[in-house]
């Protein structure tokens, strides 16, 4: 696995927008009060020619423009790192156009982003051998104060985070909207995780550690049995180790969740898991649909492995999210209502 360097103290920060740009609020506020943030702390910013564009459908410009744009700002050596500008719902389309072979070639730089930036940072994983990090689009950072999550992100890209932890709330309602751009997360719930083994409940699970990887369930369903689909070969790699797989969901309901974690499954593509952590569904959260709901969803296909399972963790899109180093080997443990993992790299 290649780890990029991590960002210096007057490095530059690339944005690029292969899913949405922000064009529209309230994402061009947060994305002008992020720059200013960041250049505050003595990064300087450069902007791929996507991010302020929304002449794509589902993503910010066309699929080729997108995949030049991330293709260029990947291999650059005029940024350091990159972050993405959102996420979207076609970033799919893009990868046609993406140079995979010149990003093998590059020198590895960290690539930020969630969502349907799954497209790129599991594929760096998968295709490229490379880590990613699964963390906060660069809206995110325009917030008033940054919540921890955040601060771990940043801590991610520039070395300082070894050891990350889930967060004491969580948030189901955002006040975030043109008026309000830089509300702060409405931590309004309390985080309790559920634990399994296999498809039992328990109080409590063993430590358990591999190769991390994973993203948005929405968007590795799709890559199964395309020619990106290279799980077989990174697998067969990190065998010995095992795999520890990250998964959540955006606009699945609980049936479509399911029916996506059925279809890894039969792909293989948990052959050598050592557990997983599965973070909180957007639209399946607390939702039950003729017997099914968001645990049995999972545990249904997953419980077959006899592995941990950690559910309702602080990953994806009901917030705070912890950063995953993707690719990264990884300890798991879990203390009371909380998941920790501790990074080798």
């Amino acid at each position: 696995m290649r780890y990029p360097d991590y960002l210096k103290e007057d490095g530059t920060i690339g944005l690029v927008a292969p899913s949405f740009g922000c064009t529209f609020e309230p994402y061009k506020s947060c994305m002008d009060a992020a720059i200013k943030r960041f250049e505050k702390m003595g990064y300087k910013i450069v902007e791929g020619p996507n991010c302020r564009r929304d002449d794509g459908v589902g993503i910010s410009s066309t699929p080729e423009n997108c995949g030049h744009e991330l293709t260029d700002y990947y291999c650059s050596g005029d940024n350091d790192v990159l972050i993405s500008c959102g996420g979207g719902e076609l970033m799919c389309e893009t990868l046609d156009y993406v140079d995979f072979d010149a990003v093998k070639k590059a020198n590895p730089k960290w690539y930020m982003g969630y969502s349907d930036n799954t497209n790129f940072t599991f594929l760096l994983n998968t295709i490229c051998d490379t880590a990613s990090i699964y963390g906060p689009s660069i809206g995110a950072f325009g917030m008033r104060e940054l919540h921890p999550a955040l601060e771990d992100a940043i801590k991610a890209f520039t070395g300082k985070l070894d050891k990350v932890s889930g967060y004491d709330k969580f948030e189901l309602e955002s006040l975030k909207d043109e008026e309000h751009p830089f509300a702060s997360y409405n931590l309004t719930e309390k985080k309790e995780l559920r634990l399994f083994m296999g498809d039992n409940e328990m109080n409590r699970l063993p430590e358990f550690s591999g190769r991390i990887t994973g993203g948005c369930l929405d968007c590795l369903a799709n890559l199964v049995g395309t020619k990106y689909d290279n799980v077989k070969a990174f697998n067969e790699k990190y065998k010995d180790e095992g795999i520890v797989w990250f998964l959540e969901a955006c606009d699945l309901n609980v049936m479509s969740i399911r029916r996506a974690i059925w279809n890894l499954d039969r792909a293989g593509w948990f052959k050598y898991t050592k557990g997983f952590i599965i973070g909180r569904p957007l639209a399946g959260w607390k939702q039950e649909m003729m017997g099914l709901d968001q645990y049995n969803a999972a545990t249904g296909i997953l419980g077959k492995y006899n592995v941990p399972i950690v559910m309702d963790a602080d990953v994806g899109h009901l917030p705070p999210a912890m950063p995953i180093i993707s690719g990264a080997k990884a300890d798991v443990s879990c203390d009371g209502s909380n998941v920790t993992l501790l990074y080798k790299m």
